[in-house]
Order: structure tokens, then sequence, then C-alpha cells
């Protein structure tokens, strides 16, 4: 090996250490329904849990014992916990739930209303024949709004972190405003850190 050996082997070392750098990440599917432990935060696992205990809580309400349907309308859930987190996909989970379960029917939501809006209005266009266009004001009304809450309280010492989430869900009669039905789901998560810094 010569002095000139370590320069020529410098661009073959750098070609590799490039290749390492832009290797892609090792991605593999994973079981949706597998509890998740990656962080602390608010994650699949949380939302499956609160979706299934609040539709099963609700759906055993004696509102729904009998033949008739009740139509709900799901309304929103306000966020109030310390994380970004997006309430829609926990309602659109207990929405899902409870049209399936076939106990109740589900009044459109906003964003449902706005595009029966728009349909009705191109309908309106006369580009529709009369014979299959639909009536305006024969929606139907809901019976309950279910809307809820969504707070956390978050706690650190040293290299523990604690946070404490509650979720609370509320079924209103729209004509009495007598609340019917409510419940709520509680858990805790932890973790520790071996360095220091969140």
């Amino acid at each position: 090996m010569n002095a000139k050996t370590p320069l020529l082997l410098l661009p073959a070392l750098l070609a590799c250490g490039l290749a390492a750098c832009s290797s892609r990440p090792d991605v593999r599917y994973r079981d949706p329904g597998a509890v998740e432990t990656l962080t602390i935060d608010f994650g699949g696992t949380d939302l499956q849990r609160i979706a299934s205990d609040m539709t099963d809580s609700v759906l055993k309400s004696p509102l729904f014992a009998g033949p008739d349907r009740p139509v709900i309308l799901v309304g929103k859930v306000e966020n109030r916990t310390s994380e970004h987190i997006d309430t829609v996909n926990i309602t659109d989970s207990i929405r899902t739930a409870i049209n399936r379960s076939g106990k109740a029917r589900i009044a459109a939501d906003a964003a449902g209303r706005a595009q029966i809006g728009e349909q009705i209005d191109y309908q309106r266009t006369g580009a529709v024949s009369p014979e299959t266009m639909k009536e305006f004001g024969r929606q139907i009304g809901a019976d309950f709004v279910l809307y809820g809450r969504f707070t956390s309280i978050a706690k650190k010492a040293g290299n523990e972190k604690d946070v404490y989430y509650k979720f609370t869900l509320n079924l209103v009669d729209v004509e009495t405003g007598i609340q019917e039905w409510a419940d709520e789901v509680d858990f805790a998560k932890a973790s520790t850190r071996a360095s220091i810094g969140w």
C-alpha cells in the first residue's frame, strides 16, 4: 500500500456513507388492534378503546331497547387536552359503530349537510329531471344529539411523565333538552426517559 491508496479509497468510502444515509427506513405492517406504546401521547389504541367503550355504553341505554330506531346527530367533541388531537377520528368511529348496530339512524353532520345543500342547489339548476328532483324541506330531524369533551392532566418530574385522560359523552333530547345518557372513559399513561428532556 502506498501513500496514494487512502486517496483512492476516499471516493468509495464517501459513496458508502451516502448510501447509508439515504437508505430507506424499515417499514412494515402491524396489527392495528395491537396495543400501541410508542409514545405517551394519545394514539390509535386509545382511540379504539374510547370508541368501543362509549359505543357499547350508549347502545345499552333503554332508549335503544325498543323497535323504533331514534335519529342521532353525532356532534362535536371539544378537545381540551394539551395535545393536538383530531376528535373527528373518534366521533367517526363512534358514528360508524352505532350505525352498524342497526339500533339507531344517524343524521348527517355539518359536512354531510353541506354536501346535501350542494346537491339540492345542483338539482334546482334544471339539469335534473323534475321526476327525480328531491323536494326541499323533507329531511328528518334528529331526536338526540351526541356531543362531548376530551380533557387531560399532564405532569412531569425529572425523567417521569404522567398523563391522565378523560373522555365524556352526553346524549341530549333535542325537543326537551334533557340529558338522557352520559358516560365517561378515563385512563392514564406514564413514561420514563433515560435522558433528560422531553
